[in-house]
């Protein structure tokens, strides 16, 4: 199943987020190297990072960003997690 998980920036995400970058990377990396991210990135306001990505259950999202390096550096002070189901383009969600 595929979810959206946002990470919400703290106000203060911009200087600690540089220290924690190298670790939040290793740690998303597994789920990468299987293919399993769609999508993800950080929003260019400071206002957080998105990632659409497999999951076999929602708790098992929801345990991947509340254990990301970001929050536990400070740059993430809440996160979401929501089932998603792709549509656009076409082309890449037809068979989903």
């Amino acid at each position: 199943m595929l979810f959206v998980l946002i990470g919400w920036d703290t106000p203060d995400s911009r200087d600690k987020r540089p220290a924690a970058r190298p670790d939040h990377l290793a740690y998303w990396k597994p789920l990468d190297d299987a293919g399993r991210i769609q999508i993800a990135g950080p929003m260019t306001d400071f206002a957080g990072s998105l990632f659409i990505a497999e999951f076999e259950t929602i708790d098992e999202a929801r345990e991947k960003i509340e254990n990301d390096p970001y929050v536990k550096a400070g740059v993430f002070g809440r996160t979401e997690v929501h089932p998603f189901k792709g549509v656009l383009p076409l082309n890449k969600w037809s068979s989903q």
